[in-house]
């Protein structure tokens, strides 16, 4: 009906136009200048017309300049879920950037919504958010994805507007991701299987920090190890923990202060691994020598320790002096530390008969690690040492260390040779005779842990030269 009506509408306005039409060319026509101005009117109703359908074209019908984002465009049209404004950037050829950022705001309604708005107006996402509540504000820890164009000192600057103070933020990585609870359960587990990988886990937990273990003093009795209470102490950007076999766990981290909440995480890792007591994973490999000969790669600890100290016995003084770098005599007195799990990793060789006849040590040197080799004489020069090395290696990878060093003698080329072996960039530094190597793993992944030909190599189970 309402169609119908249209059309009539439309043929009267028609014949309208046409009576119009003819009465004004009638007129025109019989004047003296009727054909020409017949002309000129036809030229601008002409002119008219074109300007007309250019102008509907062009403004009329066409989309707005800013997309509402109510619906695609045509031609766009999506299916599935709606894309997340981050991706929808990056699919358009712009690319993102992660973001840890920290900060404190008062401790008053409205201050986190003040911040977020103005994240919001640089088209900051705010992936996640973490509260350390402080005595007269709220430490707010976010995890950002930001335009990659959008520098630091800009979001910093916009922060500090919003009213955030004590600003700190840093590049983030794909491993942020994972939610704060999901990531201490991790770090729990892995905790409770192997004593060695506290102080890996409580590096995880609190970023870029130095952790080093003290032994306790008999003038430590009754009065605290250094001073430090059973429940630790916070001191800013240092926090001390009593260790599970006495002793200290001390923390630093110069570039940012730590909260009593980062204070109680670490606090409760320490607590489960006093609990759990003294743990190595019980696992070992066994292996063949070139002759013929089978031993066996385990995972070693204090209990280990009277073996170690035959094998000490047993040892040349060259030996051991290729090893430690000092006294020989002194050399036994290292074995309690190094052996002990909360040090660091130590892998043992063992013959079928049960006797050690290696050593190899992974040790947590603040935020360094330390590769160290001791072989029998009789058992060298048939690959030992390069097997250790390279499961020591490849641990260190696991750890997520981003590089190992050794320090020996500089004319221990055995030493030298294995590190060679591992086909990875390497430093030298040599002062008074004395050699440190550094073996960079930024280029070792995870997932292989050594070089691919290092991981052939283990999988005939075969130690060569």
């Amino acid at each position: 009906m309402h169609h119908w009506r249209r059309d009539v509408v439309e043929l009267a306005a028609l014949f309208t136009a046409v009576a119009v039409a003819d009465a004004v060319a009638n007129l025109i026509g019989h004047g003296p200048d009727g054909p020409a101005l017949l002309v000129i009117s036809a030229v601008v109703l002409a002119a008219t017309a074109g300007f007309h359908t250019w102008w509907a074209r062009h403004h009329g019908h066409a989309p707005p300049e800013t997309d509402t984002g109510a619906r695609p465009r045509s031609g766009e049209r999506q299916t599935g879920p709606s894309v997340p404004s981050a991706v929808a950037v990056q699919a358009t050829g712009g690319e993102s950037s992660l973001w840890r950022m920290r900060t404190t705001v008062k401790d008053e309604p409205g201050s986190l919504a003040t911040l977020c708005t103005a994240l919001a107006g640089l088209r900051v996402d705010i992936l996640s958010l973490q509260t350390h509540p402080l005595g007269e504000g709220t430490v707010d820890e976010f995890l950002l994805r930001a335009p990659g164009e959008l520098p630091a000192a800009e979001i910093s600057r916009a922060v500090a507007q919003a009213g955030g103070a004590s600003t700190w933020i840093e590049r983030a990585d794909a491993h942020d991701l994972v939610d704060v609870p999901t990531r201490v359960l991790g770090l729990a587990t892995r905790t409770a299987l192997d004593a060695a990988e506290l102080p890996l886990a409580l590096r995880q937990l609190l970023g870029r920090c130095t952790i080093r273990s003290l032994p306790a003093s008999p003038l430590d009795k009754g009065r605290g190890v250094d001073g430090v209470p059973v429940e630790g102490a916070l001191e800013d950007t240092v926090m001390r923990l009593r260790a599970p076999e006495g002793g200290v766990i001390t923390v630093e981290r110069p570039y940012l202060p730590f909260t009593p909440t980062e204070f109680a995480r670490a606090r409760a890792l320490v607590e489960l691994d006093a609990r759990l007591g003294p743990r190595v994973p019980l696992s070992e490999d066994v292996l063949t020598l070139p002759e013929g000969n089978d031993i066996t790669v385990r995972r070693a600890d204090t209990g280990d320790l009277e073996a170690a100290k035959d094998m000490h016995e047993r040892c040349s003084a060259r030996t051991l002096a290729m090893r430690y770098h000092g006294p020989v005599g002194d050399a036994d007195r290292y074995l309690n530390h190094l052996l002990s799990p909360r040090f660091g990793r130590t892998l043992a060789v063992q013959t079928a008969s049960g006797r050690i006849v290696g050593l190899g040590h992974l040790l947590w040197d603040g935020n360094e690690t330390e590769v160290a080799l001791l072989v029998e004489d009789e058992w060298q020069r048939r690959g030992i040492g390069t097997e250790l090395l390279g499961r020591l290696v490849t641990m260190a990878v696991e750890a997520g260390c981003e590089s190992v060093y050794a320090v020996t003698r500089a004319s221990n080329s055995g030493m030298v040779a294995a590190m060679r072996g591992l086909g990875l960039p390497l430093d030298y530094q040599i002062e008074e005779g004395t050699l440190v190597i550094t073996a960079r793993l930024d280029a070792v992944p995870v997932e292989a842990g050594l070089p691919y030909e290092r991981q052939q190599r283990y999988g005939e189970r075969i130690v060569r030269d």
